[in-house]
């Protein structure tokens, strides 16, 4: 491991109430506890049920009187790119915030944040190109379809990319003329306030934004709130069903990116070590906290020990340690809880009868760590090829032909990403075709971007990110003329 050093973050006393910074109605704090120090390294409020009313009744009057939802779709769009450009001015202070509190290496922190702020931008090009009004003529007569904010949104956000998922769901929202309360993790609330000064300075209208970090009371409160018209989610599946049932009682229009368990499948003409540059990272990477990890290597049966002789050196040579310094590949994970869950996963793999091939240790030293851990002759009715994990651990399955892969891959409660290697490249798209599920890699990998990201089956309901996440904050309405 390298060496430990401790993290300093900024604290903060008020919150973030439509567009303004305000003092709590109460005094609870959240405790920001570092993941390699195990120590308390900021505080920032804790949001309460009157905060919760506060910031919803200021986007209700901002949504139903105030000028954002009666802007130009360009109008909005200079809005968007100025909350880009006032991101990348607090690049450095993000990066080093989401290292502290989450845990995730600085080459990570700076790719997420980086992309966060392209993304603001990328919104507003689009806002350019997105059609909010068409004529149209027919044997019913002519009229116009008008594409309206669907109003009030309560988004709630998890940890593990506080920044990246928060800019998501706020720049499809207000791009689309909505109001919006964000509600934080609070294992990682120190960012998102840092994001809630970037749209001060952006001088978006008073009541648009709210950002209230808070725990699961704050988000069913916000979830239940009458005047709420859209929730949008990113968690687990298990939280998704919740929300969605509470979404229920009032019809309440919902977006849920839940949990994977994806599968990556090679190919028998590939070259394994094409493979392992980007299968490692999709497994392990940011410790395994992404839901769309690749966490089932599908693998010809007769070359599997050639992959693990390929994966487990490079596994094994990966660089554990404090998430600031710049060598360190993997950091730890982000709390106590999540690291005794990921090890009692393990725990569970070796008693299925599953091969431990390498990692399912702590290191020495303080941190939640746990190493990266490689299992081997796995079964895909394992409880550790078929549960979410969050962590870094990664079950390579034997496949006999390539119907039996996709049949594999298919057999999840999932659908959320995957990749498929092969060389033969009409092979390779022939196989993504096949797999049910909501986005997928040819020969690599990739998360979110500016193309739409969600799942099949329980890995959500809808789609965020590119034309189609704008328009899941839109309402269509048919004005017939006659």
């Amino acid at each position: 491991m390298t060496t430990i050093s401790a993290p300093t973050l900024r604290s903060f006393t008020q919150l973030f109430v439509g567009g303004r910074w305000v003092a709590p109605s109460t005094d609870d704090v959240i405790d920001v506890i570092s993941p390699l120090t195990e120590q308390v390294i900021a505080t920032v409020p804790a949001a309460g049920p009157a905060d919760v009313d506060a910031a919803v009744a200021a986007a209700r009057e901002a949504f139903d009187h105030g000028p954002w939802p009666r802007m130009t779709p360009a109008e909005r769009g200079e809005a968007l790119a100025r909350v880009g450009d006032e991101l990348e001015k607090r690049l450095d202070e993000l990066v080093a915030s989401f290292t502290a509190e989450v845990g995730g290496p600085t080459a990570l922190s700076t790719a997420f944040h980086t992309r966060a702020a392209a993304g603001w931008r990328e919104m507003s090009d689009l806002i350019d190109r997105t059609v909010f009004e068409e004529e149209r003529s027919g044997p019913g007569g002519t009229g116009v379809i008008v594409r309206e904010p669907v109003g009030v949104v309560g988004a709630i956000i998890p940890w593990n990319g506080p920044v990246t998922t928060g800019s998501n769901k706020l720049r499809a929202a207000l791009a689309a003329g909505c109001t919006v309360v964000l509600k934080p993790a609070p294992e990682g609330p120190v960012a998102t306030l840092i994001l809630a000064e970037a749209l001060s300075a952006a001088g978006l209208p008073e009541g648009v934004v709210s950002i209230l970090p808070g725990g699961r009371e704050t988000g069913e409160h916000l979830v239940s709130h009458r005047d709420v018209d859209k929730i949008t989610f990113t968690g687990s599946t298990a939280a998704g069903r919740r929300i969605m049932a509470l979404c229920a009682e009032r019809i309440v229009r919902v977006t849920l990116e839940l949990g994977g368990k994806s599968a990556g499948i090679i190919a028998d003409d590939v070259d394994l070590s094409s493979v392992i540059p980007t299968l490692l990272p999709a497994g392990v990477g940011h410790s395994g906290q992404v839901c769309a990890a690749i966490t089932r290597i599908l693998v010809p049966r007769e070359r599997q020990q050639e992959l693990l002789d390929a994966l487990v050196p490079a596994v094994e040579g990966m660089v554990l340690g404090d998430p600031a310094d710049p060598a360190t590949q993997l950091g730890p994970l982000v709390a106590e809880r999540q690291r005794d869950r990921v090890e009692s996963y393990i725990r569970v793999g070796v008693e299925e009868g599953a091969r431990l091939v390498t990692g399912g240790e702590r290191p020495d030293g303080p941190g939640w760590f746990v190493e990266p851990t490689v299992f081997a002759d796995v079964s895909n009715d394992m409880r550790i090829a078929r549960e979410e994990i969050f962590g870094p651990v990664v079950c390579v399955i034997p496949f006999d032909s390539v119907d039996e892969a996709v049949d594999l891959a298919n057999d999840s409660d999932y659908g959320l990403s995957g990749a498929v290697y092969a060389k033969d490249p009409a092979l390779a798209e022939a196989i993504a075709r096949r797999i049910r599920t909501g986005q997928i890699a040819i020969n690599g990998w990739t998360i979110c971007g500016s193309q739409p990201f969600g799942g099949f089956k329980q890995s959500g309901i809808g789609r965020e990110g590119g034309a189609e996440g704008l328009e899941a904050y839109l309402e269509t309405k048919w004005i017939h003329r006659g």
